[in-house]
């Protein structure tokens, strides 16, 4: 396909059928294709609920929900506010569903191509089914980039689906690159009250059980941030094993240091947290999106990963110019204003679902990774101007 240099879409559609993160990750490739067509209209369509992080964002003129799985009333509704409307689809995820929206809905389309969970290929015939999967879904693009999950960031891959718009693909990434978070809303006034400065935001809950950091190390650690002097919040969402993983740490806690914490768990909305996650002196979280979002909030950010590989979906700090702001594999590793700790082990990072590769699994590389190192990298990050 020759390069489209010269093309300006008036009506873009970005879709996005996954989670919050998801949808975070997706700003930046706004923002420059705002650059390459600044009188270009732009819609994003995701799902229901997982759209907060882009309210307020300045490109987005409308954004369009639909269910994660629709019912055939909501399809034939969806497919009349759709059908070729659209100059140009963004596809930003590999999901059939998304591939199929973008067919709908535009003349051209740009997306991402799946592949193996573990970026391996030639394991049981995996890269072969994956190309058989992938072949529609080329046949319907001008220009498609393949996941890669263990060398490429999310963020550079959503970026690369604009190459074929440019002369030269490098000038995607030779200025600085932008999470935009949301427009932040205030806080409750039951919170706002209770909040003193300075204080630090804890985020212990992940979406999947492998992603967590053991309840006895929050607990040692939220006790020294309270020794330090600060005000500790405590976040999560309002699903229910985040709302009881918050009382079955707070349980743990001495009654003083309890009484220096505050649970907003379930109490935010999306552009709440972003207001929180401005205010506060650090964040401190498990590989999640709310992690992100404080990133995007240029919030001094600890990041506590373990399976996940960082250069695929560390938190972006925001500002810097490239394409590669981590590498693989480091105990501690430091970017601007994020760091992210990794634990000991030759496996790490194995980008399975835990030891055990099940959503409840453990992950040895997090029970590993000590206390003290978090504290050590906190000391270190507000040592710096």
């Amino acid at each position: 396909m020759s390069k489209l240099y010269s093309y300006k879409p008036k009506k873009v559609l970005f879709i996005a059928t996954r989670q919050i993160g998801d949808v975070l990750v997706t700003t930046p490739l706004i923002s420059r294709a705002r650059e390459l067509w600044p009188d270009a209209e732009f819609h994003f369509l995701g799902y229901r609920g997982k759209l907060d992080m882009l309210k307020g964002n300045p490109d987005i003129a409308e954004i369009i929900e639909t269910s994660d799985r629709p019912r055939l009333p909501e399809y034939l509704a969806l497919f009349n506010r759709l059908f070729q409307r659209y100059d140009l689809a963004i596809v930003t995820q590999p999901s059939d569903r998304a591939y199929l929206y973008g067919l709908l809905a535009a003349f051209r389309r740009v997306g991402v191509l799946g592949g193996h969970p573990q970026g391996q290929t030639g394991i049981d015939n995996t890269d072969h089914k994956a190309e058989r999967q992938n072949a529609w879904k080329k046949a319907i693009c001008i220009h498609t980039i393949n996941v890669d999950y263990f060398k490429q960031h999310v963020i550079v891959e959503k970026l690369r689906l604009l190459e074929v718009f440019y002369k030269n693909a490098q000038d995607l990434f030779s200025k600085q690159i932008v999470v935009t978070p949301p427009k932040e809303e205030s806080l409750t006034p039951v919170i706002a009250s209770q909040l003193l400065s300075p204080y630090v935001v804890v985020h212990p809950g992940p979406l999947t059980a492998y992603k967590r950091w053991p309840l006895s190390y929050w607990q040692i650690l939220i006790t020294w941030l309270v020794s330090q002097g600060w005000q500790v919040v405590l976040s999560a969402s309002s699903a229910k094993q985040d709302l009881q993983l918050n009382q079955e740490m707070l349980s743990l806690l001495d009654e003083s240091t309890r009484q220096k914490v505050i649970d907003t768990a379930g109490k935010l909305s999306i552009p709440q947290a972003a207001s929180l996650m401005s205010g506060a002196l650090l964040y401190v979280g498990v590989d999640t999106s709310i992690t992100h979002l404080a990133a995007a909030c240029n919030t001094k950010t600890i990041a506590l990963f373990g399976p996940t590989p960082p250069t695929n979906f560390g938190p972006w700090p925001n500002g810097f110019i490239g394409t590669e702001p981590y590498v693989l594999r480091a105990r501690t590793q430091t970017n601007g204003y994020v760091t992210i700790l990794q634990g000991p082990g030759e496996c790490v990072p194995c980008r399975k679902a835990g030891c055990d590769d099940h959503p409840n699994s453990l992950s040895e590389c997090l029970d590993l990774l000590e206390p003290a190192q978090v504290i050590t990298a906190i000391e270190q990050a507000l040592s710096k101007a």
